[in-house]
């Protein structure tokens, strides 16, 4: 044909590859009037619903109603009356993610360690190593002003990410002002957060003896966004104290179980004195003996992993099926931005296929192996594990009819995830931050169709770097961008 006739006969209406796509993603609807007051009924519509509760079940299309923070109803086509209506077609709607171990007070300081390990094992890579850096040159010269930024950009990027419940493990408590700058940062980034009051260090620390001050005049109530765990370390001295003290005032006990920093003897001394209990939560727990193990499991305690730091920065080997095989439910942390992101699809990435990695290279060598870790299960660690081990399943964790309403929509639309074939799936192995589309805290929406509400980022960032430049300055570290 000649190119004439080519030029005349009809084509398809369709959008180069290279245009902006505008007419294909209209601009967001605007956010609904009144979701999350009292009284005000909000129904999240059409979405693919993923309760994390078996009995309330999963729907390829369904509803979830809320009125105020609570969840009222999951279903198929459920009557909501005058209700706000979010549109969730072409979305997930599932329970927001839990970070059971989270630093932020090193959200200044992200990636500045990425190459590290824990501590120095006399290489010359390892000079630049965690328990030096963070702990003794940069930690030590926080201002309470450091602590605020830190602990509220943190809070606000991982909102962005979908997580809506953190345990804060701060290990920055120079003083009673510290304290109060990271609980006050808490509050304001607006969603749930598990205040762990660790150690710090100085002469103004007041370390374990303030945890009955900051109880009473920042958690006496329960019926709140805020709670607060104790930090209670077994490799500090006199750590029987904030044992003690934890148990006296009726709240968990968080501590870093790593074999790293030889704890075992300590640790199987515990276990053996009949000392754990289903208030403990044991970060990592690497390199302990299967005594030890045993008696955490029979005692209920709670084992919280970081799957990528732990892999990265020399804690161990992620102790995933030692858990499984124990009937234990771990939950998922991010640890330190220092050295890894603190998103939740890394972890559960990182979580499935390590463990499958071990499992399967059992089954090429012939051998007996594990069940295979399925997206749906590493899915209920980053969900209902964390809530557990948090005690806070009776408020989050899965969308359950009388629970808080902490609720995710993340776009299955997207060109990384369509078409959508399994949901469990998309989200574990498909899925990163750009598909986080609303994030819901309590009822209230913190981020929407993409956009975080309520924080001026430009206005945050500025405040963050001046505060990465003073640390920098007081520590004698050059900003160096490439530094080997």
């Amino acid at each position: 044909m000649c190119k004439l006739c080519d030029a005349t006969r009809p084509t398809l209406a369709r959008a180069p590859a290279d245009t902006s796509g505008a007419a294909a993603h209209p601009a967001p609807a605007p956010l609904p009037a009144g979701i999350g007051q009292p009284g005000r009924r909000t129904l999240i519509r059409g979405g693919h619903i993923l309760s994390m509760d078996a009995n309330v079940g999963n729907f390829a299309r369904g509803d979830v109603l809320i009125e105020g923070a609570k969840i009222l109803a999951v279903g198929a086509n459920l009557d909501a009356g005058d209700a706000a209506v979010i549109d969730a077609s072409g979305h997930v709607v599932m329970p927001g993610f839990i970070d059971t171990h989270h630093h932020q007070f090193e959200t200044a300081l992200r990636s500045i360690l990425a190459d590290a390990i824990l501590v120095n094992d006399g290489r010359p890579e390892s000079a630049a190593n965690y328990y030096e850096w963070m702990l003794q040159k940069f930690s030590v010269l926080y201002r309470p002003e450091d602590v605020y930024i830190s602990e509220l950009f943190g809070s606000i990027s991982q909102i962005d990410a979908g997580v809506t419940t953190v345990m804060d493990v701060s290990q920055i408590h120079h003083s009673p002002e510290h304290s109060d700058a990271a609980i006050s940062a808490l509050r304001a980034a607006g969603r749930r957060a598990v205040f762990g009051y660790f150690e710090g260090w100085g002469e103004k620390a007041q370390y374990p003896a303030d945890a009955r001050r900051i109880k009473a005049q920042h958690f006496a109530s329960d019926d709140q966004l805020l709670t607060m765990v104790m930090g209670a370390e077994i490799y500090l001295p006199g750590y029987e104290a904030a044992w003690a003290t934890g148990r006296e005032l009726n709240i968990p006990l968080a501590m870093h179980i790593v074999g790293t920093f030889g704890m075992a003897p300590t640790f199987d001394s515990l276990a053996e004195a009949g000392q754990f209990g289903p208030d403990c939560i044991f970060i990592h727990m690497t390199g302990m003996s299967d005594m030890a193990w045993q008696k955490a499991a029979d005692a209920g305690a709670h084992v919280s992993l970081s799957v990528p730091i732990e892999m990265q920065m020399r804690h161990g080997v992620p102790p995933i099926q030692k858990c499984l095989n124990l009937g234990m439910l771990p939950s998922l942390s991010s640890d330190v931005e220092c050295t890894m992101t603190a998103d939740p699809f890394t972890q559960m990435r990182s979580t499935i296929t390590l463990q499958r990695m071990f499992a399967n290279e059992l089954a090429l060598n012939g051998q007996d192996y594990p069940k295979l870790l399925s997206a749906l299960e590493v899915i209920e660690m980053a969900t209902m594990g964390g809530a557990k081990g948090l005690k806070l399943d009776h408020k989050t964790g899965s969308l359950t009819p009388g629970k808080e309403a902490d609720i995710v929509l993340l776009d299955a639309s997207a060109l990384n995830v369509a078409p959508l074939n399994h949901v469990p799936g998309a989200v574990v192995t498909l899925m990163e931050r750009s598909n986080v589309s609303t994030v819901i805290c309590a009822g209230q929406v913190r981020k929407w169709r993409g956009k975080i509400l309520g924080h001026d980022i430009a206005k945050l960032r500025a405040e963050l770097e001046a505060s990465r430049d003073y640390l920098l300055e007081k520590a004698g570290v050059e900003k160096d961008l490439f530094r080997v």
